[in-house]
């Protein structure tokens, strides 16, 4: 974890500290190189299986007249949006960070994902109208070729979540593609009962009561990205970590007489950041003992919260009167 004091020229009050804990390890950064690589295969085998599967079952869906089967192909082409998004998403992340763009492009992950969750609730509310449609007058349905196609589809469902499942799923991008497949796995269940249910008992409204069972499945796994994709656009504090928590933490350091602006957010998946003002003794920065309290304040955070960035001013206390804004 990289923490810097960032000072301003000519200030005697901000103390020139800046360097790494001696103790943090660089191994995540490898890691995450590794993960991203990792994770671009799976996506690339899960998408070549989705595709190839999505063309036979249009077909089939035309042939037999199911809007289960239909509905599943749907939410079949939006999976192969969203792989394909994610496999673009990843390429962004990797590029190095220059110019304006100081994280690089990081964030387009989270990007990928919202477009994911947005996605899910489109097609969703397309089908949830066509199969309200259907409920009220239900058209023929042929239940034979509904279920074996399902079969298959539940075949080929399962083995790309058992391939995603492998990715590192603590990326909101990578968690987004795994949940549109989830979601498309649970709708071939629902849609191999139905068409068990017209082929044995010629109900073919089981076919729309199918379809509404994958559009609540949709709208679940939608407002779960959303929810999760928002938080970072939004730059809300990372889920689970409390900033009472941590402001208490960094007081508990000695010397520290107070902690303002304090600020924790997300860049992209597994990638938080956190930045404060820290309120020290006078002497500190004359007898040169503020970069101890640097390294005090960067090792409590190492200790006890998983913050990769964090950015520490280091200011006497009489430097407040001259900050607006302060909180």
């Amino acid at each position: 974890m990289s923490t810097h004091n960032h000072d301003a020229p000519g200030n005697p009050a901000k103390h020139h500290a800046h360097g790494h804990s001696h103790n943090h390890s660089h191994s995540h950064s490898h890691s995450h190189a590794i993960a991203a690589n990792a994770d671009r295969r799976y996506l690339v085998i899960a998408l070549v299986l989705i595709v190839g599967f999505m063309i036979v079952e249009v077909i089939v869906a035309v042939v037999s007249g199911s809007l289960a089967l239909l509905s599943d192909a749907g939410h079949m082409l939006t999976d192969a949006g969203a792989i394909a998004a994610s496999l673009w998403a990843i390429n962004l992340a990797a590029r190095p960070a220059r110019g304006i763009w100081t994280f690089g492009f990081k964030r387009a992950e989270i990007l990928s994902a919202a477009a994911n969750g947005i996605t899910l609730l489109v097609i969703s509310a397309l089908v949830a109208v066509e199969a309200i449609h259907r409920l009220l007058d239900p058209p023929p349905v042929e239940g034979g070729p509904v279920l074996v196609v399902a079969i298959f589809g539940i075949i080929v469902n399962l083995v790309a979540v058992w391939v995603l499942a492998k990715a590192n799923r603590s990326s909101l991008n990578v968690e987004g593609s795994f949940q549109h497949i989830l979601t498309d796995l649970y709708g071939f269940i629902a849609t191999a009962a139905a068409g068990l249910v017209v082929l044995t008992t010629g109900f073919t409204r089981a076919d729309a009561i199918a379809s509404l069972i994958v559009v609540a499945l949709m709208l679940h796994a939608a407002w779960g990205l959303l929810r999760d994709s928002g938080r970072i656009l939004l730059e809300g504090a990372p889920e689970g970590v409390d900033l009472a928590q941590v402001r208490e933490h960094l007081l508990e350091t000695g010397h520290v007489h107070d902690v303002h602006d304090l600020h924790v957010w997300t860049v992209t998946s597994d990638l938080p950041a956190l930045s404060a003002h820290v309120v020290l003794d006078e002497s500190c920065f004359h007898d040169g003992h503020a970069p101890l309290i640097l390294d005090q304040l960067q090792n409590c955070l190492t200790g006890h919260f998983d913050v990769e960035h964090s950015t520490f001013q280091l200011e006497p206390a009489g430097h407040a009167v001259h900050e607006t804004g302060t909180h």
